[in-house]
Formats: structure tokens, sequence, C-alpha cells
């Protein structure tokens, strides 16, 4: 059972608009080695996980794959930001932000750069897909249900990720893009951390290798920040109920050997969730004066104190 905070998991800092950004973000979203991916992965590695002796092991993939829940969110808001402008938006008008001004056409940008399906599809959001526009598939998710192999290919995706979110880093100077994809480098970096101590609790040395690749990501200003306040050593378990027993394994010396000590904690706490302005010229959302009335109503009564409660929330 998951629960849904109404914030995201990190700050996406404002800047203009930049579709190339976007169409680039998309390889981390949904191309082989993104969020998509590594989300799948483990939440039905977790779902498949058998044998009750291996709980801590269970419970820190549904701990990562519950928080990767949180970074498929992150990236596809900042996909749209990018797309679609920032809340606060600096200047340089563009049909980006007047569409139609001046006579020009609304949705002429669509033709000039990143990912047309953008404007045409997605009605200036994020899609399923990579840079290329392929979309997504199942067949990237890897569940050998043999728990080291696992681990191993786990270890290898964070760590294939994490290069290409340097990569990433290096395309743009878009302060919306680079918020996002800095803080993403560090939590690869944090999950690698924790799959080399998980192996390592079974006897494998595949830590002395970590971290890979040596990026030397903290070069990258927004990158220090993160580190310096240790992100990259913190695991989040998600578990409102307080019983995960991943803590067993997130524990002592980080593999990443920065002097860090690893710590789980129940869950970060966010940063504020704005919903974006609507698009007339792509008719979203479309909602005509009476349909508009019938959601306004729904958000009064959702504003009234609930009179009951499902389940345990805290």
């Amino acid at each position: 059972m998951f629960f849904h905070v109404q914030r995201l998991i990190n700050e996406i800092v404002p800047d203009e608009p930049d579709p190339a950004a976007a169409n680039a973000l998309q390889e981390g979203l949904g191309g082989q080695f993104g969020e998509m991916r590594t989300m799948m992965q483990y939440l039905f590695q977790s779902f498949n996980f058998r044998g009750p002796d291996g709980k801590p092991f269970r419970d820190l993939l549904y701990g990562v794959g519950t928080e990767e829940i949180g970074h498929v969110e992150l990236i596809a808001t900042t996909i749209a930001r990018l797309v679609d402008g920032s809340p606060r938006y600096q200047g340089n008008p563009s049909s980006l932000d007047e569409p139609g001004a001046d006579g020009a056409t609304p949705l002429s940008v669509a033709l000039s750069g990143g990912n047309i399906h953008h404007w045409l599809v997605g009605a200036q959001g994020a899609l399923p897909v990579d840079a290329q526009g392929d979309p997504w598939t199942g067949k990237y998710v890897y569940d050998s249900g043999n728990l080291p192999l696992n681990l191993l290919y786990n270890l290898m995706l964070e760590s294939t990720g994490r290069l290409q979110k340097c990569r990433l880093y290096e395309m743009t100077a878009n302060k919306t893009a680079r918020s996002t994809i800095a803080y993403l480098i560090v939590r690869d970096q944090a999950h690698e951390n924790a799959y080399a101590k998980a192996l390592e609790a079974l006897g494998v040395e595949w830590n002395k290798l970590l971290p890979i690749p040596k990026t030397n990501a903290e070069r990258f200003p927004e990158v220090e920040t993160l580190l310096d306040q240790g992100l990259q050593s913190k695991q989040y378990t998600f578990s409102l109920d307080q019983l995960s027993e991943a803590g067993r394994l997130c524990q002592g010396p980080s593999p990443s050997k920065d002097g860090t000590t690893l710590s789980t904690e129940q869950a970060p706490e966010g940063a504020p969730m704005e919903i974006a302005t609507e698009r007339p010229e792509e008719f979203g959302p479309g909602l005509d004066p009476e349909l508009l009335e019938l959601v306004q109503a729904a958000a009064r009564m959702e504003m009234e104190e609930p009179k009951g409660q499902w389940g345990r929330v805290g």
C-alpha cells in the first residue's frame, strides 16, 4: 500500500523554458537507465521477494523503489516546466510565455527544437519515452529472483544512471534542469552505497570499487551543496508503520569512503508542489464553465473536515 504526499521530493529551481533540455531529460525519465526503469525494477524485485529471513533486503528494495516513484514525479515535473516555462518566468517574451502574441502562431515553438510530441501529444508535458522518443518498455526491468545477482545488477544500474546524469548536467546550464539533475546524481550515489552495503552483508567485496563511475561530480556546485548535507549517505524507508528493517543494512562507514556514515530516515520533508497554469492553445485542461463549477464544488468538499480515516497514517 502506498500513500501520496502532495510535495515534490526536492525543490525545482525556476528558470527560463528550455525545450531542448527537456528532451535530453527524457532519457533520464524513460530511457534504459532512467527513473521509470529503476522504479519498476526495484518494486518488482520487492513484490517477488522470497524468504522471510531476507526481510532487511526486501525492505531496502521497497524503500529505494518507493523513492524512485518520487524521482519519476520530480523529473517528469521538471520536463513539463522546461517545456512550458517555470512558475516565475523571468523575461524574454516568447510564444511559450504568451501564445499567439503579436499574431504569432501559438505553437510554432514546437517546430524549432526538442521533441514535437511534447506539444503534439503531451500538451507541453513529459512523456514516458527516451530522448529519441522511443516508448519506455517493461523489457528493461531485471529480476532474476536471485538476491546477490539482483543487487549486483541494481548497483550497475545506479552507477550507469549517475554517469548519464553527469553527462546531462554538462549539457545544459538551465537552473531548472540542473537542480533536478544534481539531486538525482547525489541520490543515485546514495543508492549505490546502499546496494554495496547489502552486497557486503552477503560477503561480496564489490564495494571496494565504489563510487562508480569516479566522476568527481562534487565539482558541480549544486551537487557539492547536497554532498555537504550528507544526502549521499541517507536512505529513506517510506515506512509509515516503522516496520522497515533496511536500517540493519544501511549503517556504518559509507562504501564511497567519503568519511560519512550510512543512516536511514522515514522520508524527506519534500518541497511545495505547484500546479501548472492553463494552456488554452493546447485545450488544456479544457474545462467549460459548467464543468469548472463541478470541479470547484468538489474542491470545497475536500477542504471540509474528514468524517473518517482509512488505516494508520502516522
